[in-house]
């Protein structure tokens, strides 16, 4: 595989997930949502973009059908290097904007896609902490590779996948690339 200079290059190892795998995950994910949070009154889902926020917006429309209530979403706005492919700069970065809800006393459960080293986590702590205090802060991935260098722990997870520091999960989502699935790439030295 030959690629412009600067770039990295990947090749697929398999595909994890398809789209009707990541559907029944989701599904699991917000029975357990509404089990652990005992209903869902005073819960907040706050995506982490970029494919944090339509996972949120899918759990609260299937917590919806449960509960015949709405649930909060809101969105946290996170420009952060993406420790798989990007050069960009070695901290996420923080994009000030409004959550869309009062978090102040919520339960809130922020969503990732896929929870690595705990670094993005952290810097969504931070940024939410900035719009006020939650009752309680807990957080849901799609995936968890595990290789953490933070002290942080998902509480609701789709699938531990167990991965090697040359290998990169990429989640797919409809809502911005189209289709749904979760590959397992490699980078190619």
């Amino acid at each position: 595989m030959t690629s412009p200079a600067g770039t990295v290059q990947i090749r697929q190892k398999g595909r994890l997930m398809s789209s009707s795998e990541i559907d029944r995950t989701l599904v699991r994910l917000a029975h357990e949502i509404v089990e652990k949070a005992n209903g869902i009154e005073n819960v907040g889902l706050v995506g982490i973009r970029r494919r944090g926020v339509p996972i949120a917006q899918r759990l609260a429309a299937l917590i919806k059908n449960i509960e015949k209530a709405d649930v909060l979403v809101g969105t946290l706005d996170i420009n952060l290097y993406r420790d798989d492919l990007s050069t960009a700069g070695p901290k996420p970065v923080v994009v000030k904007g409004a959550i869309g809800f009062d978090v102040n006393d919520k339960h809130i459960i922020l969503i990732d896609d896929v929870l690595y080293t705990g670094r993005t986590v952290r810097a969504a702590l931070d940024a939410l902490f900035d719009h006020g205090r939650p009752a309680k802060v807990q957080l849901l991935a799609l995936i968890d590779r595990g290789h953490r260098e933070l002290p942080v722990e998902a509480q609701y997870v789709g699938r531990v996948v167990q991965t090697t520091d040359n290998e990169i999960i990429e989640v797919k989502l409809k809502e911005i690339d189209a289709n749904d699935q979760v590959l397992l790439v490699e980078r190619v030295i």
